[in-house]
């Protein structure tokens, strides 16, 4: 009886650990800590002051930040031809030795670095992002093929509110000391690349249905199906209720002084909050294994590669004279020079640049119309927050808009750039509490795109090389922050504040640092950056006419057949393998 119960205990433990619904919740974790490059914000008033920047100079390296955060065409290629484990590895190690690095610089610990050297350590920081969302995207989406729009858009929504979780953990580990900051976002998303390396994997047919027969096959393969999306809202009201208290410690925090204890008792709700879909992914795996149990089915695989058919000869970067459908496995060169992904790229440099460029600059934009340092934090931690409503929002909405509706996904994003143009003008043309209300825009905005982005490359050109594609089609983005934040906002800023030094009788060698103030500071920049954003909404529209037929079938339907397909295979493979036992029995 004894040995029974360890066998069945044992036997649990090895299907949460090894099982898809604790994989994803590994995933969160990570994707909770991806997201440092959100609080740049809130620390490089620290850069400025202690290296004496300008604007100008701060500006470049939020495009290098920006830069390195977008470049992930080397992770997705390095992702098609080696392990998971090593890409998080990968992630681990760019990451600390990036933001370790510019930590040594603010603090002094390192001798006054030049520029150029920096830039160089803030882009390396920023591009462990890369890693981090390609080892955990792909995995996921190879993992919930179905429903992909719902599940981006909750890992991407956890990256949204890291801004705001890193926030909480270093006001309770280090107090309120912005460069510290630097110093949490260097160790902490290290150690959660290091501890779930091995655990971010695909797991080949872990639904827990049987394939005794194709009807109950097709039964119990829509019975998963839905009960993925009952589990999805579920992680969803986990993630609504970290937000909302997020926010509210948030506000509380900048009317209320708190103790270190209050900053502690945060962080620890924080915490508890972060690991609560451990316990729906046990309840989960326990529903498996007990219908496991019943029917006698083994239990799932230990890790294992994806299928050999994803790596087939000489379709890596496919023939480009040869037209893919959509929906089908575009070799990579056969998406890149494709019409939609042409104008998937000009979408994202107006909307991610411009957003990127508002989201960088909301510190000094604070600075500059004379809001006090904690309202500005304020700023920072609102964009990191509706950062993350945006990820959920278009996710779910768009499912739901596709699947009721059969409504292009793409035309979601133009409705995002109209909305970021409203974000701008009101930047641009600022009154009492608009950079308020701006935040939550721009932070809304950004989140909602990149999650449609990301959804929406992966519908139109297939999975097959999905670690390479979305890296590729987000490059746009970095363009755009370098052309709005260090050619627009960056020298019109500085133009600016050398125009109010003049009229004091003063030059740029009398200051350290260069600061301007007033309303001017930003008018100009955000006008231009709000009719870009129209600009890219029209030129969206042209995807909308274009991929119409294409959202109005089953886009999912090319995954529903392969997994019942899969199904079939194990079922006659466990059948024979049940027959061999039965005849060595017989012997």
């Amino acid at each position: 009886m004894g040995c029974s119960c360890s066998s069945d205990a044992m036997g649990l433990a090895s299907q949460v650990i090894l099982g898809r619904w604790f994989m994803l919740f590994a995933s969160f974790l990570i994707m909770s800590g991806a997201g440092a490059t959100y609080v740049f914000g809130t620390y490089s008033k620290s850069i400025k002051s202690s290296l004496g920047y300008d604007q100008t100079t701060l500006n470049l390296l939020a495009f290098f930040k920006d830069l390195g955060a977008n470049i992930g065409v080397f992770s997705g290629l390095i992702a098609e031809i080696a392990p998971t484990s090593l890409v998080l590895l990968l992630c681990a190690a760019t990451n600390f030795s990036g933001y370790f690095l510019v930590w040594l610089s603010v603090t002094s610990k390192l001798p006054h670095p030049k520029l150029w050297m920096m830039s160089l350590f803030i882009l390396i920081a920023a591009n462990s992002q890369n890693f981090a969302n390609t080892g955990v995207l792909v995995t996921c989406v190879n993992n919930f093929p179905h429903g992909r729009g719902i599940l981006l858009g909750l890992l991407k929504g956890f990256t949204g509110l890291s801004g705001a979780v890193m926030t909480q953990l270093y006001l309770a580990v280090y107090g309120n000391d912005s460069t510290s900051l630097i110093l949490l976002i260097a160790w902490l998303p290290a150690a959660l690349c290091l501890v779930f390396m091995f655990t971010i994997r695909v797991v080949i047919n872990s639904g827990g249905t049987t394939s005794s027969s194709s009807s109950s096959s097709s039964h119990d393969d829509d019975d998963d199906d839905d009960n993925e999306l009952s589990v999805f809202y579920h992680y969803l009201y986990v993630a609504l209720v970290l937000a909302l208290f997020s926010m509210i410690m948030t506000v509380l925090q900048k009317q209320i002084g708190f103790s270190h204890a209050g900053y502690v008792a945060s962080a620890t709700v924080i915490c508890v909050l972060l690991f609560f879909p451990l316990v729906i992914a046990v309840k989960q795996e326990l529903k498996l294994w007990r219908r496991r149990s019943m029917t006698l089915e083994p239990p799932p695989p230990p890790p294992a590669a994806p299928p050999a058919k994803a790596k087939e000869k000489g379709s890596f970067f496919g023939d480009i004279r040869k037209r893919a459908e959509r929906g089908e496995d575009f070799g990579i060169l056969q998406a890149l020079f494709s019409y939609d992904m042409v104008i998937i790229m000009v979408s994202t440099f107006c909307g991610l640049g411009t957003n990127l460029t508002a989201m960088d600059n909301i510190g000094q934009i604070g600075e500059s119309l004379g809001y006090p340092t904690l309202t500005i934090s304020t700023f920072v931690s609102l964009v990191s927050i509706w950062n993350f409503c945006g990820r959920v929002f278009a996710g779910f909405v768009s499912e739901i808009l596709i699947d009721k509706y059969r409504l292009p996904r793409p035309l979601m994003i133009a409705g995002v750039l109209v909305l970021s143009a409203v974000g701008h003008m009101l930047i641009a043309f600022p009154f009492n509490g608009s950079v308020y209300v701006a935040s939550v825009i721009v932070g809304f905005c950004f989140g909602a795109h990149l999650t449609l982005l990301y959804t929406i490359i992966s519908e139109i050109f297939g999975l097959k090389h999905y670690a390479t594609l979305f890296n590729c089609g987000q490059l746009a983005s970095p363009v755009g922050s370098y052309v709005f934040n260090v050619r627009v906002s960056g020298a019109l800023y500085d133009r600016e504040a050398l125009k109010q030094l003049a009229v004091k009788g003063m030059t740029r060698e009398s200051v350290k640092e260069l600061t301007c103030l007033g309303t001017m500071c930003y008018r100009l920049s955000f006008i231009i950056m709000a009719a870009v954003a129209i600009f890219g909404a029209a030129s969206t529209m042209v995807l909308v006419v274009r991929t119409s037929e294409f959202y109005k079938g089953d886009i999912y339907k090319k995954f529903k057949d392969e997994n019942k397909n899969l199904q079939a295979e194990n079922g006659m493979a466990s059948n024979e393998s049940e027959r061999a036992e039965a005849n060595q029995t017989d012997r």
